[in-house]
């Protein structure tokens, strides 16, 4: 389990999470489907040539393919596992739907999968829903070899009214080595694309680099 990486050096890792739980997916079908992909984090980061890692969901994945697809061929763009339907790992986990114990391995194996298929930089990077485990769930996801990434910088983007909150929880937290946790799901994180060129240009005003997780974390 790691919260960040080492505390010298000037690089950051930007890390977005990509949820889909099922009612996420019944609203995507529905008569007026939200969107849970922002395309304009996306573009702003391809634009401005900024690399990043993102958490997927498995059911993301399979709703998203396109975009899956372009964020595997971006070289820049690290993918890694943030469990197939984002489910709870612990009993209360605010109020996501438990899951049992016994699917947890298999949860997690299948999200791998999933995601494998499209390609690019994978790594064995894993997200637990909420940032919220216990010492069953570890143990359970220990025979998959992979490495649980917190995160010591919460943005506190979802259902943010407004970018200011977000770039001011980001700004006063970060430091070297840090893991700033954002969203790229748009209906539910809506002010991320606007919170995100000012959270760059404060890292640059501080003198701090995005860089892939794996690079921050000296993996």
């Amino acid at each position: 389990m790691v919260d960040h990486g080492p505390r010298t050096g000037r690089k950051v890792a930007l890390t977005f999470d990509a949820d889909m739980t099922d009612t996420m997916r019944r609203q995507l079908r529905g008569p007026h489907p939200p969107s849970y992909a922002n395309l304009a984090i996306v573009e702003l980061l391809e634009r401005e040539r900024v690399p990043a890692t993102f958490f997927l969901t498995g059911k993301w994945v399979e709703d998203y393919p396109e975009l899956t697809r372009r964020l595997a061929a971006n070289p820049r763009f690290e993918l890694a596992n943030h469990t197939y339907g984002h489910a709870a790992f612990t009993p209360r986990c605010y109020h996501l739907t438990p899951l049992p114990r016994r699917e947890m391995t298999r949860d997690v194996a299948r999200t791998f999968e999933v995601i494998g298929r499209y390609g690019g930089r994978q790594t064995r990077y894993f997200r637990f829903p909420g940032l919220c485990h216990d010492r069953a769930a570890l143990a359970e996801l220990a025979p998959l070899g992979l490495t649980v990434v917190d995160g010591d910088v919460v943005s506190g983007d979802p259902f943010a009214t407004a970018w200011q909150p977000i770039v001011r929880a980001v700004l006063s937290q970060v430091r070297p080595g840090s893991v700033i946790i954002l969203h790229v799901t748009e209906a539910n994180a809506a002010m991320t694309d606007e919170a995100l060129p000012r959270i760059l240009a404060g890292l640059a005003e501080r003198g701090l680099e995005p860089a892939p997780l794996s690079e921050v974390l000296g993996r």
